[in-house]
């Protein structure tokens, strides 16, 4: 398996065994994958969606995050403040992820947060992505890596 990484002007291209997988606007960061299976990310979000093409905004939201334990099937090592996970608010019938949205963890005070543990966090999100419906007062989403769910988090 060979993966290529390619940058040209503000576009980052990452290509697998010569077929392209994912594109990133690296002024915006929007993006876009076009191999769910090779990039074992899952996601419908378009760099066309009209209503969010020119928003470069960041939504900052305050939550209770827990990153589930090893036992549990969750990360073997902590995270440390701007940890890029996917972000899941709803599965599909199946059970499989829709749709993740960008966003990165922020804290402060802390060096790391380790697996089984709880802390009080920023959440900030892209606002280039249509999310808006999910972010109420009490609502929990899900922390994956990839397929792999991690922890989760409740908007205070």
């Amino acid at each position: 398996m060979a993966i290529l990484k390619r940058i040209e002007n503000d576009e980052l291209y990452l290509y697998m065994n010569g077929t392209l997988i994912y594109k990133r606007w690296l002024s915006s960061g929007n993006s876009k994958v076009f191999d769910i299976m090779a990039y074992d990310k899952y996601t419908l979000m378009s760099y066309k969606d009209l209503q969010y093409e020119n928003l470069n905004d960041l939504l900052l939201v305050k939550a209770k995050f827990r990153l589930k334990n090893t036992v549990e099937g969750g990360r073997r090592t902590g995270i440390i403040s701007g940890y890029r996970p996917n972000h899941v608010f709803e599965y599909d019938k199946d059970g499989k992820i829709n749709q993740t949205f960008m966003g990165d963890i922020v804290f402060e005070n802390e060096t790391t947060i380790e697996p089984g543990e709880e802390r009080i966090v920023t959440v900030r999100f892209l606002l280039n992505q249509p999310i808006e419906k999910y972010l109420n007062k009490g609502q929990i989403w899900w922390i994956h890596e990839g397929p792999n769910l991690v922890g989760s988090a409740e908007i205070l």
